[in-house]
């Protein structure tokens, strides 16, 4: 019954969803050439906002929890586990004090109104996932630069979006480039849950009410044992990750 009136539901969420990628790109273009970065920025935080709203139309909830006081005056490397597309409007909504930047495919690099446009000129990295050493050599840009600017970066160390909620295994190769090009970052393990449950027909339709929920976990100082830090930070993750039990 409930995929049944999901497909009815779900052609109004793509409607709502792609107005706010087309309407957004005009203003994010003019925000950049006129006022550079510090213009794009809160476009891209509202943005995101109403990408949320929109999927409130399936009956999406979300709840960030956050008991730290994470630094604005320090960079951040938050790594979390991937559930589906819909783990970034929240990420960066709810966590935009700190800038986040994402480790994104080049394909995204090009075709998707705002989207496309944010991941070129917004401080993000873009990767060549057939071709290794690019790919971790621009993880080290995106190090160095959330190091210099104080900024956050966002990496989903799985390397692919787990379909049932269930934790894949870390790929430590990118984390562990951050990690050494922003020695003084914080590091901020965000564990999701249910966002997978948006997709979980597949594309179309849409799943209905998920309860997405994003929660952070103790942070963690890097004191340069970069093995056992990954099996730490993985470890605080997975722990609460629950939505496949």
């Amino acid at each position: 019954m409930q995929k049944l009136l999901s497909y009815i539901i779900t052609p109004f969420f793509f409607i709502a969803f792609g107005l706010c990628l087309l309407i957004f790109h005009p203003i994010q273009w003019a925000a950049f050439k006129i006022f550079g970065y510090n213009g794009l920025k809160p476009v891209v935080s509202k943005l995101n906002f109403f990408l949320m709203r929109s999927t409130n139309i399936l009956g999406t909830t979300y709840k960030f929890t956050n008991n730290f006081d994470l630094p604005i005056d320090k960079p951040l490397i938050i790594v979390t586990n991937h559930q589906s597309m819909y783990d970034i409007p929240p990420l960066i909504w709810y966590m935009r004090k700190h800038h986040p930047k994402f480790v994104s495919k080049k394909e995204l690099g090009k075709g998707i109104p705002s989207v496309s446009f944010n991941l070129v000129h917004g401080g993000s990295v873009l990767i060549d996932r057939k071709d290794g050493k690019s790919a971790i050599m621009e993880i080290g840009k995106l190090g160095a630069y959330i190091e210099k600017h104080k900024r956050s970066a966002v990496i989903f160390p799985e390397g692919t979006r787990s379909r049932d909620g269930h934790p894949k295994p870390f790929k430590p190769m990118g984390l562990k480039m951050l990690l050494k090009k922003a020695p003084s970052a914080l590091i901020v393990p965000i564990s999701i849950n249910n966002s997978w449950k948006l997709v979980r027909f597949g594309q179309f339709p849409m799943g209905l009410g998920s309860k997405v929920r994003l929660e952070v976990q103790q942070p963690i100082e890097n004191k340069g044992n970069l093995d056992e830090l990954v099996k730490q930070i993985e470890a605080s993750v997975v722990s609460g990750v629950n939505s496949f039990k």
